[in-house]
């Protein structure tokens, strides 16, 4: 897959996780999380009103350290056309 065709994916992956209306289990939303603060190479902390919210944010980034931007983008879409493939 090239770059572009990756980019593309990955938009397709997450414009179908922002269109989905019901409920994702929550350590699916932490995965997601962290790949697409890597994808998007997005250096902020996590923050939360709730301190445990952050560090269950902060332990899913540092389980995601290593990867490249692109390595996240391909896991990102894997998870999510895993996760529409298999939910039901």
């Amino acid at each position: 897959m090239t770059s572009e065709e990756l980019d593309i994916a990955f938009r397709a992956a997450v414009e179908s996780i922002n269109e989905h209306t019901e409920p994702f289990p929550a350590d699916f939303l932490l995965r997601l999380y962290a790949y697409y603060k890597r994808a998007t190479d997005d250096q902020d902390l996590p923050s939360s009103n709730n301190p445990l919210i952050s560090a269950f944010k902060t332990n899913a980034l540092f389980q995601t350290k290593d990867l490249s931007s692109d390595e996240a983008k391909q896991l990102y879409v894997e998870a999510v056309n895993h996760y529409f493939l298999y939910r039901k």
